[in-house]
């Protein structure tokens, strides 16, 4: 059940558009400023996020720009345009903008391996900071064929964070330039040769080429004391604040704070192409390798399929990239504990959006909020986990009979020591339904007692009520879960 705790914070809001206004979505129509203004109010009740910043452009303009609810929760702090959020992989894209001028002032060459550019072999090399050095790679020759262009496309075979793999080392997990796979760690890396190139930190090079410039006073991609005194928190879905983590060291993957005045500032430079020449531009936000994976995430995400076919779904360099009746699109995401962004372009028609809120829940009004307010209805939410707060997996015919009660002592979550996931099951009438963390939502079928299946990709899972827990099988591999 969801707690319904954010009912009377929707009139906390903070905007300088002025109301009669209309918005132009991409197929021509356009609705009120008004009207969005209350779909906005009704998806946070309905859904119970806590607070939500949303900037819209028509003509590659701010037309609209407003945030609503609660940076804190248990303070009742309004979330205004100036508070500071944490903007989570927003970063990569104001760091795929920064590395795009570096490779039109040919500093970097995209196709030259990285490795060229050092003084000595990269596992070699001794770097200080947060799990970071490339000693694991000693072994494996591949990190020698990584190049620029792989970094910002995510092929470099990299997983998405050493950290998040069980023995916690980094490792190439297929050949290079060869399939699409989410890396930070790949950023990271481009990150560490161009601070080598130009002899400076991450935080002074993107202060100097787009905070300062843009008149971005309250972005740093490190932690500043003064941010003490406006800090929006992220929240999980009851409401309760998360740790916040105030970051020491620059990370191309994902340090960066910024506010909705700030961002907006940066997402309408890059919309009008400021700083940078047209050639590359079009080569960021255009297509450079093709995504097949069913789920940007999770086990899907090795699995290829045609469910995005339709869109052509791909990227770009440090952007998503999709085509539709209305031109190409480009889109980049944010996401972690508390925190759910989302910024997509339609550089033909000149419309774009950008949201950004601070709780767990609000990623469930997406596809909704982009169908609402540009005509959206191409973003691949089911591809990036952007399941609605209203949606109900399809049901699927048990072959082992179960009641509603049966399925009532599987319910809860689960952890296990062996992945860095929880699998949270719940239930639709006679089905089992499971979601793990950043994944879409299953439907199990019951195959015997204690034990279901989703046969497309070959789960199995099966409870021991006894110890409170379970088993799940997939490609051969075994995984133990206990619940929390």
């Amino acid at each position: 059940m969801k707690f319904k705790i954010f009912l009377a914070i929707i009139s906390l809001t903070v905007s300088t558009i002025s109301f009669g206004q209309s918005i132009k979505r991409i197929n021509g129509s356009k609705i009120s400023v008004d009207s969005l203004n209350a779909k906005i109010e009704y998806l946070m009740k309905v859904a119970n996020v806590s607070g939500i910043a949303v900037s819209v452009f028509n003509d590659n303009k701010p037309i609209f720009t407003k945030t609503y609810g609660l940076a804190n929760v248990q303070k009742n702090t309004a979330f205004e345009k100036t508070s500071i959020m944490y903007a989570a992989s927003f970063a990569k894209i104001v760091f795929s903008y920064i590395a795009m001028q570096f490779v039109q002032e040919k500093l970097i060459d995209l196709d030259k391996p990285l490795v060229k550019y050092l003084s000595k072999p990269l596992p070699d090399i001794k770097i200080n900071g947060f799990r970071r050095g490339y000693q694991d790679l000693k072994n494996d020759k591949r990190y020698e064929k990584i190049t620029a262009r792989m970094c910002l496309t995510h092929t470099t075979g990299f997983p998405n964070w050493r950290w998040f793999e069980a023995d916690k080392k980094l490792k190439i997990k297929f050949d290079p330039g060869t399939r699409y796979s989410y890396s930070g760690e790949g950023l990271y890396l481009l990150q560490f040769v161009i601070e080598q190139l130009t002899g400076k930190d991450y935080e002074t090079i993107s202060q100097e080429r787009v905070f300062k410039p843009l008149g971005m006073t309250n972005t740093s991609q490190v932690w500043q004391n003064r941010f003490d005194n406006n800090i929006c928190y992220g929240h999980n879905a009851k409401g309760e604040p998360y740790e916040l983590m105030k970051w020491k060291e620059a990370s191309a993957g994902g340090s960066m704070s910024t506010t909705l005045d700030d961002f907006t500032k940066f997402y309408t430079a890059l919309i009008n192409r400021n700083g940078l020449e047209k050639k590359s531009y079009k080569e960021m936000t255009s297509q450079q390798i093709r995504i097949k994976s069913r789920s940007q995430f999770g086990p899907l995400a090795s699995v290829d399929g045609t469910d995005n076919d339709n869109i052509q779904l791909g990227y770009g360099f440090g952007v998503g990239t999709f085509t539709t009746p209305f031109g190409r699109a480009f889109f980049k995401e944010g996401h972690d504990e508390g925190w759910g962004h989302y910024s997509v372009a339609f550089p033909d028609k000149r419309i774009a959006i950008l949201i950004m809120t601070n709780n767990d829940n609000g990623e469930s009004i997406f596809k909704e909020l982009l169908e609402y307010a540009i005509g959206d209805k191409f973003t691949p939410w089911k591809w990036e986990n952007y399941i609605p707060y209203n949606y109900i997996p399809e049901p699927v015919k048990n072959t082992y009979e179960v009641t509603s009660q049966d399925l009532d002592k599987y319910l809860g979550i689960y952890s296990s020591k062996q992945l860095p996931i929880k699998i949270t099951f719940t239930k639709n009438n006679l089905n089992l339904i499971a979601q793990a963390t950043g994944q879409n939502a299953l439907t199990l079928q019951a195959i015997e007692k204690n034990k279901f299946s989703y046969s497309d990709e070959g789960i199995i899972i099966e409870f021991n009520l006894n110890e409170k827990m379970f088993v799940l099988k997939q490609n051969g591999q075994t995984y133990d879960f206990t619940k929390d």
